[in-house]
């Protein structure tokens, strides 16, 4: 396949998938095998993270008004030590505390996904995931909006995350997920994942592109690395909009079932 299709193609597919709970690095995984992908730059890392980089740039697009408000509440929080009442440093507190379980997990496994980069094993992680969003879905009372969030509990959302370092859980899964065992609602769930999301995403790509300017990884090919940006950046937006707006009204069992579905047929035609 030509790398600059495939180059979009992936960004497509990162797109959409970053933000619905089924799997980005999955996907990534899963697609190049699936359409006979070998690319040594389509499929390596650094493309991940180049990808990784257009979604961080939805989610500052999409979340553009509220991280106007948040940065500037954190920074008062912590010059005044004081939340004063306020929702939006309160908010951005929560935000604060949910990201340093991932922070720290993710640096300390940082290369983990270069270890577990296998198709068999992203298929089993589906149905893991899967799992543990269905039982979310029931167990949870959907009542809370994110300003109800303890402490605590934004601190083991953001725990949550460490599972998602193994291809095939999601991120936005397993965080959607402690969302709704806490209690909050489906779209707070999402939102707060997404907003929780950003400054980690942003520390993991600044990471990235560090080893690349020291030349460590495979080269960088310019156009499809901009075709695949510009892809995941459009569609990313597009998901994150699409989402919200879904959970509002429908539950995740549409993304449950996708998910067993699509393990499925990833472990009928590996077997093979």
């Amino acid at each position: 396949m030509d790398t600059l299709l495939a180059a979009v193609i992936m960004g497509i597919v990162q797109g959409l998938t970053e933000f619905l709970p089924v799997s980005s690095s999955g996907h990534l995984i899963i697609v190049p095998y699936l359409l006979g992908i070998k690319d040594p730059f389509i499929t390596s890392l650094e493309f991940t993270v180049i990808l990784h980089i257009g979604t961080l740039v939805a989610l500052l697009v999409y979340f553009r008004a509220e991280w106007l408000r948040l940065v500037p509440a954190f920074v008062a929080t912590i010059r005044e030590r004081s939340l004063e009442g306020d929702p939006d440093r309160r908010l951005a507190l929560l935000i604060a505390i949910a990201t340093v379980p991932a922070a720290i997990i993710g640096f300390v496994f940082h290369d983990i996904e270069n270890v577990v980069r296998e198709v068999g094993l992203v298929a089993v992680m589906l149905v893991v995931g899967a799992a543990i969003l269905w039982l979310a879905e029931r167990v949870g009372k959907r009542q809370k909006l994110a300003l109800d969030l303890t402490f605590a509990q934004a601190l083991a959302i953001g725990a949550a995350q460490a599972i998602a370092l193994i291809p095939g859980i999601s991120r936005s899964g397993i965080s959607i997920s402690a969302g709704l065992f806490a209690g909050l609602e489906r779209e707070e769930a999402a939102r707060f994942s997404f907003l929780m999301a950003t400054p980690i995403t942003a520390a993991a790509a600044a990471y990235e592109v560090l080893k690349v300017v020291r030349g460590e990884g495979v080269p960088i090919q310019v156009g499809p690395m901009a075709a695949g940006l510009v892809m995941s950046l459009l569609f990313g937006v597009l998901a994150i909009a699409v989402l919200l707006r879904f959970l509002r009204t429908r539950s995740t069992d549409i993304f449950v079932a996708y998910r067993v579905i699509l393990a499925a047929a990833v472990l009928v035609i590996w077997l093979r």
